[in-house]
């Protein structure tokens, strides 16, 4: 059995180590001995051996246009001639030219003999007579030594998304690479990977367009991608696809450039779905069609027998829908045993051990293992997310021995319920990390895929997936932050660096927080903690940052902008403010507002806003990226999007052509006069010293005259921003309290306001001034809200400590539960707590609401735990899986969390210590609220409550 020791884990405490993406070995500034790969008078000759690698000679030539972009010098490929200064590119397989300098004693290549994928990067002295000096690039293998180059292409200058996002390269007159370079790398994963799904309308009439379909001409731009990224797998686009039957190329080029071909979780034995279709004789169904079935493998193993392929074994029902036979573990073992049956056939010379095979434990197929059904020990277990980006299970200590390891397949994009997700980025990088660092953990490290949707746009996060894959121990949570900040400075620039990598953080945190696409008008509150209006502020202040950027980049990286960063953040804000229009308009069509057709334009303005963004988009580089945007996401009513982007309903008012007054306290729907004549009493929420320190009443327009209006405050402690005014449409009149002249304990007063009509409108002011001095987080506004990273950490230790990772989370950040493998803490006096102050005025059973990530029970037959105390009571266990139900995973992916609640009792007031403990590794904290009496309806729940020291 592996076993993989954690104790580094521990290091992220004390520690920081900043991830950067190639560039090490360039120097700007040459020094004596350093490699003339380009030089103001020379330039070195790329000498290559004629008998290597198809695929590798094919990235070699890459390199050679690369270093023509960047220099603006083409180096010659030579099989034989030599020069005093070389590149020298070749795989210890296939080169006879790098085995006779390792031979001669000029290579040292121990450190990648025998290494899967590894490659070594080297400046040798003298390495042939007649050449002075030679950069060397070798590869233990064929896609080793490919990473080599593209390694060296990135380092000089060309970003892996040069042509998928049109970044431009890097323009630099001279190239030189520093003496003594020795540089050797290797994968941590085995196969690292994207899948091209869901792909209409999108990537399907963008590659129809360009390419007459999905082409080896199409393609070939995917694998380099993949390659330049260091990736090496590919689940095809399949939809209305067939890989290999569209164009018989595909394969064949795959296999040449190096790219490791399988067909998706619910296509076996590398037939594609539509293969069925086209070819197909009778059902789809084994129970009554195996004869059929069985031949239509057989086709697909005879194909790929000579090509680099993994097998995908096992059966779904057509479509990816579950089998018609249902939950039948013995026909699906027969499945398996008949497909090994086919391989072993075809495999004559080779011992089906070694042909690659996996099992995708997608849906309801992991139910079947779970009541026992297994595979042979060399087929990798291919364990799923649930489909939102949480992991369903990792292999446990036994599984962890099995010779075919284990993987993960990962989305960033889904078709199905509760809703799809198909249009844009919506996962943040640190929830990414969270969860692939578990299934690193826990060993599922023999493939790692993505589902990426239409590739576009979803650069980022494929680009962060992917490295990781290559080097998991790289990432860390401290150190996430520098990835991105080093992945805006290769794609726009330094100077921008910090405030691109802000931005992108940005919108993809809000995404994180609730689907674009399943965003509703009253998804976040425009009555409570101003939370609507807060993160329409957010929004638009990344928008004003986003421009000057965009106004300050060279006219050549426009394009490559809009695509990585002003695109989709003005089009995530274009979603929100639509629905948040959408809000407003109904509420104020339901107060009678003159303002409800403010409201409908703008619900009309950012609809149009959405659709001239993706004009904008499809019109970069004169159509270049014609229907990549086009997916549909507005307009959802189940899971499904709707055939096109639908405009939302709108009320339009037709006010009178006279003054009335109308008048509505925050927090509330009602307004008066129509609450008068109900009998319904209007105030503001009760102030507290360490609360809000401002509500407002709003004073609006029902008619289209203006009037004039007056405000006063019934007691002397009730400050007004304005105690008159002049309302065409509407105006906020901010209330606060002089704390100075209010008593101790609850004090009632009222404002009055007149306006129009008859009477006035009265509402209710309330004040609660606590005669002592509070220390801590202060209860005010019936709770206290607590963000989980501004815990005092108690007791972390090497193995078992609790770890804030920025950027994962709603608000701030979360702090995470990091023990060993197969660990849990039973012993609570010995867990690590977080541990917050607080200070209550209130007393009786409050509920405490702890905010989690939707992390799911990736280790069978136990929850998802932590525990908590209140002042010296004993830790009570609580956990976050309690409802496992449907319904409740439905809601978590939903909101993008999980809720689990706990009872404290609070005797007296007073200062208290609230103490949560670690128990399972995987809970993920985001903010913790306790209702006091008075919590509010909201999405992410209050601000954080005020700290007294």
């Amino acid at each position: 059995m592996r076993k993989r020791h954690l104790l580094w884990l521990g290091l992220v405490l004390f520690t920081r180590t900043v991830w950067s993406l190639p560039a090490g070995y360039l120097t700007e500034q040459p020094a004596e001995g350093d490699f003339a790969l380009v030089a103001q008078s020379s330039q070195a000759l790329i000498r290559t051996d004629s008998d290597d690698h198809k695929g590798l000679l094919r990235a070699v030539r890459s390199l050679q246009q690369d270093i023509h972009k960047v220099s603006g010098r083409q180096l010659s490929i030579s099989h034989t001639e030599q020069a005093p200064q070389m590149l020298i590119i070749g795989s210890l397989d296939n080169s006879d030219l790098v085995n006779q300098l390792v031979a001669a004693g000029k290579l040292d290549v121990s450190a990648i003999r025998g290494k899967w994928e590894a490659y070594q990067i080297q400046t040798v002295r003298q390495p042939l007579p007649g050449v002075e000096q030679a950069l060397v690039i070798v590869g233990s293998d064929k896609r080793g030594a490919i990473y080599g180059v593209y390694d060296l292409a990135e380092t000089i200058g060309v970003s892996p998304w040069y042509w998928w996002a049109d970044v431009p390269v890097i323009k630099r007159e001279q190239l030189h690479i520093k003496a003594d370079t020795l540089i050797t790398d290797a994968p941590k994963v085995k196969y690292r990977g994207i899948f091209l799904n869901d792909e209409h309308p999108a990537l399907s009439n963008w590659t129809a367009e360009k390419f007459g379909g999905y082409n080896s001409q199409f393609y070939v731009h995917v694998f380099e991608l993949l390659l330049r990224l260091k990736a090496n797998f590919l689940w095809p686009a399949m939809w209305n696809n067939a890989f290999a039957d569209d164009d018989p190329l595909n394969p064949i080029l795959a296999d040449e450039m190096g790219i490791v071909m399988s067909n998706s979780h619910h296509e076996p034995m590398m037939r594609a779905d539509k293969e069925w279709n086209r070819y197909g004789e009778g059902p789809w169904e084994y129970s009554t069609n195996r004869d059929n079935i069985y031949q239509f493998w057989q086709e697909g193993a005879r194909r790929h027998k000579e090509l680099e392929s993994i097998f995908t074994l096992g059966m779904r029902g057509q479509e990816d829908e579950p089998m018609s036979e249902g939950e039948n573990i013995g026909l699906l073992e027969q499945v398996v045993a008949d497909q090994r049956e086919i391989l072993r056939n075809t495999f004559t010379d080779t011992d089906i051990s070694e042909v690659p095979q996996v099992w995708a434990l997608y849906k309801e197929v992991q139910g079947f293992y779970e009541r026992g059904m297994r595979v042979p020990d060399d087929v990798t277990l291919l364990w799923a997310d649930d489909n939102f980006g949480n992991i369903r299970r990792l292999p446990t200590a036994d599984e962890r021995g099995r010779e075919g390891g284990a993987g993960v397949y990962y989305h960033f994009d889904y078709v199905g319920g509760p809703r799809s997700y198909r249009w844009i980025n919506t996962v943040p990088m640190a929830k990414i990390w969270e969860q692939m660092n578990l299934a690193w953990q826990y060993q599922a490290d023999r493939i790692w895929i993505v589902n990426v949707g239409d590739l576009k746009p979803m650069e980022f996060p494929i680009d962060f997936f992917l490295r990781m894959a290559w080097n998991p121990e790289d990432f860390r949570a401290d150190n996430l932050q520098q990835f991105a900040i080093d992945w805006a400075a290769q794609q726009f620039g330094k100077k921008h660096a910090q405030t691109v990598a802000e931005l992108i953080q940005g919108y993809t945190r809000h995404n994180g927080r609730r689907k674009p696409e399943a965003v509703e008008p009253d998804t976040y509150s425009i009555f409570h903690y101003d939370e609507a209006g807060r993160i329409s502020t957010e929004l638009a202040q990344l928008v004003e940052k986003s421009d000057l950027v965009e106004q300050q980049l060279a006219a050549q990286q426009q394009d490559a902008y809009v695509q990585l960063v002003s695109h989709p953040l003005k089009a995530t804000q274009a979603v929100f403010e639509l629905n948040r229009a959408v809000a407003m308009n109904r509420l104020h069509g339901e107060q009678g507002r003159v303002s409800t057709n403010y409201w409908a334009e703008q619900v009309r303005y950012w609809f149009h806003q959405d659709a001239q963004l993706t004009e904008k988009y499809h019109g970069l580089g004169e159509g270049r990226w014609n229907h990549m945007m086009s997916q549909p996401h507005i307009g959802y009513t189940y899971w499904r999007n709707p055939p096109a982007n639908l405009m939302p309903v709108v009320s339009v008012a037709e006010p009178m052509e006279v003054a009335d007054m109308g008048v509505a306290p925050e927090g509330s729907d009602h307004s008066w006069p129509i609450s008068e004549y109900q009998g319904q009493t209007l105030s503001l929420d009760t102030f507290y010293p360490h609360g809000q320190a401002e509500r407002y009443i709003e004073v609006f327009n029902k008619g289209t005259q203006p009037f004039e209006f007056k405000a006063r405050a019934v007691a002397d402690w009730i400050t007004l921003s304005q105690t008159q005014g002049n309302i065409e449409q509407q105006q906020k009149i901010r209330v606060s309290i002089d704390w100075d002249k209010t008593p101790a304990g609850h004090s009632q007063g009222e404002v009055v306001i007149q306006g129009t009509g008859w009477g006035a409108a009265h509402i209710k002011v309330s004040a609660y001034k606590p005669a002592d001095k509070p220390q801590g987080f202060v209860e005010a506004d019936g709770y206290i809200s607590l963000e989980a990273a501004s815990a005092k950490v108690v007791g972390n230790r090497d193995g078992a400590y609790w770890q804030e990772i920025p950027g994962h989370g709603r608000t701030h950040s979360s702090v995470s539960a990091v023990t060993g493998q197969d660990m849990e803490i039973t012993d609570l006096s010995a867990a690590p707590y977080l541990q917050y102050p607080l200070y209550f005025h209130s007393t009786g059973e409050f509920e405490l609401h702890a905010i989690v990530a939707p992390t799911l029970d990736f280790v069978p037959d136990r929850g998802l735990r932590f525990a908590v105390a209140l002042g010296e009571e004993k830790p009570q266990i609580v956990d976050i899986l309690a409802d496992n139900s449907q319904r409740a995973w439905e809601q978590s992916v939903l909101d993008g969390v999980r809720r689990a609640s706990h009872k404290l009792q609070v005797e007296k007031p007073g200062q208290y210590q609230l103490r949560v403990y670690l128990v399972d590794p995987g809970a993920v904290l985001q903010k913790l609220v306790i209702d006091t009496g008075d919590l509010r309806d909201s999405y992410l729940g209050p601000p954080q409550s005020q700290f007294v020291r």
